[in-house]
């Protein structure tokens, strides 16, 4: 541990025994919660190596010393529907309109986008082969395991005041002002895999893997300090079996960015949002108007609806 790592971990260990942390976690409201789990969310990172919190954040003894507050937070009202599955009546799609078109969700093709995806995943996989052998080579590709950048629809639920939750909780925000958001609805009887925590991403990957080790190899590497075979979803497969899969917010927080083991391979959750639902299929319709949000800092949860179709 380095001089700096220390005086941290020193002002952390202080803060923490302060009489007052517990009653302030047991007392956390929408907005602190909010604002909270939105920092940690913008500060993901897979493709670099972790900062000194991070560092902090592994040690046993402070693992020890936040897991009593954890637990607080955890009973609040405000952090109720951190554990809790997708919620089919409060589904929302949001598009960043800051400097694009308005372009509506859409709510067919997904067989289409999944085909693409696994193609040029493999592809990718493939060209992979030419780049470095060494993991700490200065190499970055595609870091994420989601079928990002497949045109597959995503969705996050409404809460409360908020249109949607993903208008707050985005890996590596790009700082969007401006927002349209469609209420979405999946069909009766939509079949919904949960990631609640590390095993239920694990056994997906066991049971629908797809090896990305070259691909994946030096960001997975930078982030997690490990060399080894690299596994995801495929996420093709996956639709054989489910029309969505959705990632709770406890899910989230105990499982994205760890290096976890696949038998003898490993497996990041890597660039998924707390609550997103992925949709590989066509099982979506709208359910009411969109709305347009704009973000106004000075104001909890940071986002105001502007106008309503």
């Amino acid at each position: 541990m380095s001089p700096g790592d220390a005086g941290l971990l020193d002002d952390l260990t202080e803060a923490l025994g302060r009489s007052d942390s517990m009653a302030a976690a047991a007392s956390a409201g929408d907005h602190e919660l909010l604002a909270g789990l939105a920092e940690a969310v913008d500060a993901a990172r897979y493709w670099q190596e972790p900062d000194e919190t991070d560092a902090l954040l592994v040690l046993p003894s402070v693992h020890a010393a936040l897991r009593p507050v954890a637990d607080e937070l955890c009973k609040t009202v405000a952090a109720s529907w951190w554990s809790s599955l997708m919620a089919p009546d409060r589904q929302c799609y949001v598009q960043w309109t800051d400097e694009q078109k308005l372009k509506p969700p859409g709510l067919t093709g997904a067989a289409g986008n999944l085909g693409r995806w696994r193609d040029a995943t493999l592809a990718d996989e493939r060209q992979a082969a030419e780049r470095p052998r060494d993991p700490a080579a200065p190499w970055s590709g595609q870091w994420w395991s989601t079928p990002a950048l497949s045109d597959l629809v995503t969705t996050t639920r409404s809460l409360g005041g908020l249109g949607a939750a993903k208008l707050m909780f985005v890996e590596d925000s790009l700082g969007w002002k401006r927002a349209r958001v469609w209420p979405l609805k999946p069909a009766a009887g939509s079949r919904i895999y949960e990631i609640t925590g590390p095993t239920a991403w694990t056994d997906l990957v066991a049971n629908y893997p797809m090896n990305v080790s070259l691909s994946k190899r030096h960001d997975w590497w930078r982030t997690t300090g490990i060399d080894r075979t690299w596994l995801m979803p495929d996420w093709s497969a996956v639709a054989s079996d489910y029309d969505a899969v959705h990632l709770t917010t406890v899910g989230y927080l105990s499982t994205a960015g760890r290096a976890l083991s696949v038998g003898n391979s490993g497996t990041v959750l890597a660039g998924w949002n707390p609550d997103e639902t992925y949709w590989l299929a066509d099982v979506l319709s709208q359910a009411a108007p969109s709305s347009e949000w704009q973000s106004v800092e000075s104001l909890p949860p940071g986002w105001t609806l502007s106008n309503k179709d």
